[in-house]
């Protein structure tokens, strides 16, 4: 497998090297140069839980670059560490609506998921090559601890944090600063997530000094973490015997683009319903072509509440920005943003939502046991 920027400037990779770049040098997000398909439902089915479907899905990405068998033993380490047996179990809300469980994980974050198999990743190639990289991110809190979770006494690895003084909750904080690991670093800054973001790109934008310190990413501009991420949305899918409707909280829209690429590859999925709380600035893209730092007005939907942001104009408490993308409307290669459709909104689930740990499928006349990884 080939990856290639979205920009359209930079060279072709194959996927270790995808993989350790984490951003093209043009400043693209690198991609694949064509989707595989999904294997063989049989293939699936043969399966003997969430680590070997792992494998088999992630396998056509991976390509030659990494062995099968060590690929494999990769994946049963990564899932090793969850809390849950499925990894990813499903709870049934009502008798259409179910909630895939994504905080099984060692720092109970979404983006356990995919780190802990893209950690694995990262010392494998790093190791073969007999080569060290610095990978440095930006946190809002829990990506953060769990990219420190993944990579913590990682080899090849030396891993660096930014986060916005006094952002994180205070567990999020102590799962980053607490760390005993010779290879972690953190760093408050004073300001905001975005001004962490802003000294991160600015470093990745600077070749040279990208190449003189080997950086790499794990935050979700690398393939890697979309890549792993697909494979819940195929294990619900299947578990719940699809078509499903997916309403995903996704802040950047990667949780949900890696949802768009296990529906392109044959996942049965009908559509997505995206949720995003006061970090909007992409749903009031999609829907109103608004990529200004502060909302120019309310919008509400049924899903989740919200207090205002202090540079919020509204002056009471509304509720999140929702978009919906059905089937066939967006690819990374070639997006044309669609509008939401007007009146369209989710359907409040029977049990509580929060945070951005859980998505919410739907599916008619569901069957009532859903914690295998099918």
């Amino acid at each position: 497998m080939r990856y290639v920027s979205t920009r359209g400037q930079a060279p072709e990779l194959g996927f270790a090297d995808a993989l350790l770049a984490g951003l093209a040098v043009d400043g693209g997000l690198l991609v694949p140069v064509e989707w595989p398909e999904l294997p063989p439902p049989a293939e699936l089915d043969g399966a003997g839980g969430y680590a070997e479907i792992a494998q088999r899905i992630v396998a056509p990405f991976v390509g030659g670059d990494i062995a099968p068998d060590v690929l494999g033993a990769m994946c049963r380490d990564a899932y090793a560490t969850f809390r849950h047996p499925a990894v990813v179990p499903l709870v049934q809300l009502d008798d259409r609506q179910w909630l895939a469980e994504l905080y099984h994980g060692p720092t109970l974050a979404f983006k356990d998921v995919a780190l802990q198999l893209v950690g694995r990743l990262f010392d494998h190639v790093l190791g073969q090559r007999g080569d060290r990289v610095t990978i440095v991110g930006a946190t809002s809190g829990d990506t953060g601890s769990a990219a420190i979770e993944a990579m913590r006494d990682c080899a090849h690895v030396d891993i660096v944090v930014l986060y916005p003084a006094g952002g994180p909750s205070e567990v999020q904080r102590r799962q980053m600063t607490t760390v005993d690991a010779p290879n972690v670093r953190t760093v408050a800054v004073d300001g905001t997530f975005d001004d962490c973001q802003d000294l991160v790109k600015a470093m990745f934008n600077d070749a040279p000094f990208r190449e003189r310190m080997r950086l790499s990413a794990v935050n979700s501009i690398n393939w890697a973490r979309v890549m792993a991420q697909v494979v819940y949305y195929v294990t619900t899918a299947r578990a719940l015997a699809g078509p499903v409707r997916m309403c995903v909280p996704t802040g950047n829209f990667g949780n949900v683009f890696a949802g768009w690429l296990a529906r392109r590859m044959g996942t049965p999925i009908e559509d997505f319903v995206i949720a995003s709380n006061a970090n909007d600035i992409l749903t009031r893209f999609v829907n109103d072509n608004d990529m200004s730092t502060t909302a120019s007005g309310c919008s509400s939907c049924s899903t989740a509440r919200r207090s205002p942001s202090r540079t919020s104009p509204c002056s009471s408490p509304v509720a999140c920005s929702t978009t919906s993308w059905p089937a066939g409307t967006i690819g990374p290669r070639s997006w044309s943003p669609p509008r939401a459709t007007p009146g369209r909104r989710p359907s409040r689930p029977a049990g509580p939502v929060t945070g951005s740990t859980s998505s919410c499928c739907t599916r008619p006349g569901a069957p009532a046991r859903c914690n295998a990884a099918r």
